[in-house]
């Protein structure tokens, strides 16, 4: 049992069902905080409670919108700050801006590096995140960060489906050993889709690598946001032989054609965690969300306690 007197739990905006969720995993209450804007559209945040010298977790995704979601956070960390928290931890369980994660042409930011700057800035002593786009982001922050997995999560969902004629496919060579990781926790063989993205949000298939004629398949990837590039896949899968095609994915942003690709798709199931909330409008019987919050509770408990969080990277 933790104690509500030396932990405390708030979250901002961006996904309150996800932090109630862990707060009911841990048995703690969810802290009493008003995060609102003014008429001109400034956020504010009110913390309705002492933090004084206590262990402050704030959940906070930075997915859609980005912005907004992304000041919040870093304003209540600076109200945390200046109430005298004794120690501030950034619970951001999709990081936004991740996969601005490098120069690829001349002039271009690395807004990753930038938000973590930021979160450091703003007075984080801590950041907890979950599939990161590129792992390197991890040396982006000059504070301990601690990098969960979805996939052991995603993977429990497939226990029952999947048999000795499923093959776990990469949709593209970065996501190699993403896909190798979920292979593993279910003991099946993994193909790789070669291709080639000529720009940002289109993709374009080349060629399969490895055994699928037959057999059903499961695509494996971090990240889905307009779904371009993973329904393609799921249809070059059907034209080379596979027989069912599911996906699944940690971070379901799902903006722009996204849900309407996916209702067409020839995927069976889309299986997505809860790292961002999914709004009505992107429901679908194609979708299937499973819950984080089990994961996060038990990072949160172990890092209160100063024991080792090592456990939940296996």
């Amino acid at each position: 049992m933790l104690s509500t007197e030396e932990i405390k739990i708030f979250s901002g905006n961006a996904h309150k069902d996800l932090a109630l969720s862990i707060c009911k995993e841990l048995n703690i209450h969810c802290g009493c905080c008003e995060v609102g804007k003014f008429s001109d559209g400034e956020i504010f945040v009110n913390i309705a409670e002492t933090v004084r010298g206590c262990d402050v977790f704030v959940i906070q995704p930075t997915s859609t919108p980005v912005n907004d979601n992304l000041m919040e956070v870093l304003i209540f960390i600076d109200a945390l700050k200046r109430a005298s928290a004794g120690r501030i931890n950034a619970v951001i369980p999709y990081y936004g801006y991740a996969r601005q994660d490098r120069k690829t042409k001349a002039r271009e930011p690395i807004t990753a590096k930038l938000v973590a700057n930021l979160l450091t800035k703003a007075g984080a002593d801590r950041v907890i995140s979950m599939d990161l786009h590129a792992g390197q982001i991890q040396g982006y922050f000059d504070i301990p960060l601690d990098h969960l997995s979805g996939i052991p999560i995603l993977a429990e969902y497939f226990k029952h489906i999947v048999d000795k004629n499923t093959v776990v496919v990469s949709p593209d060579i970065g996501g190699v050993v993403r896909s190798r990781n979920f292979a593993s926790l279910l003991d099946l063989p993994i193909a790789i889709i070669e291709k080639r993205r000529p720009k940002a949000n289109v993709s374009e298939v080349m060629n399969v690598i490895g055994e699928i004629e037959g057999k059903n398949v499961i695509l494996v990837d971090d990240i889905v946001d307009t779904a371009g590039t993973i329904t393609k896949a799921a249809s070059v899968l059907k034209e080379f032989g596979a027989k069912k095609v599911y996906a699944c994915a940690t971070h379901a942003v799902l903006s722009g054609p996204a849900v309407e690709r996916i209702k067409d798709s020839v995927i069976e199931k889309f299986v997505v965690t809860d790292t961002i909330p999914l709004t009505p409008e992107k429901k679908m019987d194609k979708i299937e969300v499973v819950s984080v919050a089990p994961i996060f509770a038990e990072a949160i408990r172990r890092i209160h306690l100063n024991e080792s969080v090592s456990i939940l990277f296996d």
